[in-house]
């Protein structure tokens, strides 16, 4: 049984409640300001998550605020590349400035999403981040195409599973747009987090057990309820004796 987890929140994109939210986590993805926030909203999320001791993260998208990043654009190879470089080495150097040095990199949204099925797009990520820096761990969706691409570049990966999100049969998760993409009440999720760290395996929308490696949950801080939700997984996880900390 797994007796610690990494918690962590996509931060920095404007949702107000980000400084009640790092309590409870132990890392924060923070937004470089392509789907959401700006370099002031950079510099605020850093100094928020260094004053709590919460490890910080870089959160690059494709360039789509309209979207909220959460819509796949035709962007490929070395103009991905690029893409990816300019956010991080920004995020990189406005950390400098803060004394602290990024712990690892989440892609956001539809970025995300289309690196753990999509090989090509997985590889120009985990290859764009070892070429910057290979210290840096890789976030993605837990037995995906992102973790395939990173362990051929021999980058450090982290498994992420999600606390609100339900799975398909195939082991991602239930589109958005489908009406069970989410799961609402709080009971449900807890159970579906104590399923995933200690017993390795998660249950799809049809009720199959798929098995799923979980280093580190994600909690949305863009929900109604973002702030208690954080609190009762955090609580929930201490209760059954998880420690919560960061990989």
């Amino acid at each position: 049984m797994r007796m610690q987890i990494d918690l962590n929140c996509d931060l920095g994109e404007g949702c107000g409640n980000d400084h009640l939210i790092m309590p409870f986590i132990s890392s924060a993805n923070i937004s470089c300001g392509f789907h959401a926030g700006d370099e002031s909203s950079i510099r605020t999320a850093i100094q928020l998550a260094k004053d709590h001791g919460v490890a910080i993260g870089i959160h690059p998208s494709y360039p789509d605020k309209q979207h909220f990043g959460r819509t796949e654009l035709n962007i490929t190879g070395q103009a991905l590349a690029d893409l990816i470089t300019e956010q991080i080495q920004l995020f990189i150097e406005i950390a400098a400035s803060y004394g602290v040095q990024p712990s690892h990199v989440k892609p956001h949204g539809a970025l995300y999403n289309t690196s753990a099925k999509n090989d090509a797009v997985a590889q120009v990520i985990a290859e764009t981040i070892m070429n910057i820096d290979p210290q840096l761990k890789l976030y993605g969706l837990a037995n995906s195409r992102s973790a395939v691409a990173a362990a051929k570049c021999g980058l450090p990966f982290v498994h992420e599973v999600f606390a609100d999100r339900t799975y398909t049969e195939a082991g991602f998760l239930t589109p958005r747009s489908a009406p069970n993409a989410m799961i609402e009440d709080t009971p449900s999720s807890l159970q579906q987090i104590l399923q995933m760290i200690q017993d390795g395996a998660v249950t799809s929308t049809k009720g199959t057990i798929i098995p799923i490696q979980a280093d580190t949950i994600c909690i949305h801080g863009d929900g109604p309820h973002a702030v208690g939700f954080a609190e009762a997984i955090h609580q929930h996880l201490l209760t059954f004796g998880i420690t919560i900390a960061a990989p």
